[in-house]
Formats: structure tokens, C-alpha cells, sequence
């Protein structure tokens, strides 16, 4: 298998990446779910290495958490608490075995917005 799982996010209040942001995968299996790897964007907003990369890549169902409200408070957009978003998740599946899959995150304190990308 040649697959990988890469993320980036971009806060689209400020117009810049979200560097400082933590990103949790989860691989889920019915109703569990476990931890696979635990990162922080950098000054991109991406992580260093993907995600998951080719030597644990398999197919299934997966779900990344991005840690925004940490993020938020950190930039000073948080507004009162509780916040409208705190953890994002995002749950996808991953069928293809040789393919990059790529979960962007589009993020500002009221909304976000994800798609495959490339």
C-alpha cells in the first residue's frame, strides 16, 4: 500500500495558517475508537509529517479532532464561553489503498468547512 493521510488548516478569520493547532486521528471500529497519532500544526499549518503515513495506512473509517477552541483562545478570537466550537471532529472513510488523502480544515470562530483535497 502506497496511501497516506495528510491535514492542513487554515484559519480564514485572520487569513493565515493555523500554526500551534493539535490534531488528534482516530482509526474508528463500530462504536470505538482509537487513538493513532497526536500532532500540532506548524507555521503552515500543517503537520511535519503526515499524519498517517504509508507504513500504517490501511482503509477504514477514520475521525481527526482538531483541537480549535485551544487554538482560538490562543489567537485571542475565542469570545465568551462557552465557545461556538471547541473540538472540531471529522469523520471520513479512506477506501483506496494507493491514494493520498488529503483533510484540510478551513477555520474561523463561527464555522469551518473541510473537503478532500489533493
Amino acid at each position: 500500500m502506497a496511501g497516506f493521510l495528510t491535514t492542513h488548516v487554515l484559519d480564514t478569520a485572520r487569513g493565515l495558517p493555523a500554526a500551534g493547532l493539535e490534531v488528534v486521528l482516530y482509526r474508528l471500529d463500530g462504536a470505538e475508537r482509537h487513538e493513532l497519532a497526536r500532532m500540532t500544526t506548524n507555521a503552515d499549518g500543517r503537520t511535519d509529517s503526515p499524519i498517517l503515513p504509508q507504513d500504517r495506512f490501511g482503509p477504514g473509517r477514520y475521525e481527526l479532532v482538531f483541537a480549535a477552541g485551544a487554538y482560538l483562545r490562543a489567537t485571542g478570537q475565542a469570545g465568551a464561553d462557552p465557545l461556538f466550537l471547541d473540538e472540531v471532529p471529522i469523520r471520513f472513510g479512506m477506501s483506496d489503498p494507493d491514494s493520498h488523502y488529503h483533510v484540510p480544515l478551513l477555520l474561523s470562530p463561527f464555522g469551518f468547512s473541510t473537503y478532500r483535497g489533493s
